[in-house]
């Protein structure tokens, strides 16, 4: 199995800056991409930006895309979400995710969330 520990939340004003990370142990040779997913009260839980293990290769929602950088430290085995220009739209709960390959016919993996909070 695969733990997954989320920290670096807060508060900030809107126009900062925030870095989470999210330490993974546990079987990690089976984790094929890393991401973070957010949800606000009220609302569905949101992908916001994953990293694959192998090739790095990176995807980010729209609404995060030029604001937001996910990286990984595979010596480390963290992977972390820089978040630059912080609006008040992305406070939510913040979770590491952790997809298993296919062939390991696993459920995915979540971290207990991290709380972002940006004020106007």
């Amino acid at each position: 199995q695969v733990q997954l520990v989320e920290s670096g939340g807060g508060l900030v004003q809107a126009g900062g800056s925030l870095r989470l990370s999210c330490v993974a142990s546990g079987s990690t040779r089976f984790i094929n991409a890393m991401g973070w997913y957010r949800q606000a009260p009220g609302t569905r839980r949101e992908l916001v930006a994953s990293i694959t293990t192998g090739s790095m290769t990176t995807n980010y929602a729209d609404s995060v895309k030029g604001r937001f950088t996910i990286s990984r430290d595979a010596a480390k085995n963290t992977v972390y979400l820089q978040m630059n220009s912080l609006k008040p739209e992305d406070t939510a709960v913040y979770y590491c995710n952790a997809e298993p390959y296919v062939a390991v016919r696993a459920e995915p993996y979540w971290g207990q969330g991290t709380q972002v909070t940006v004020s106007s």
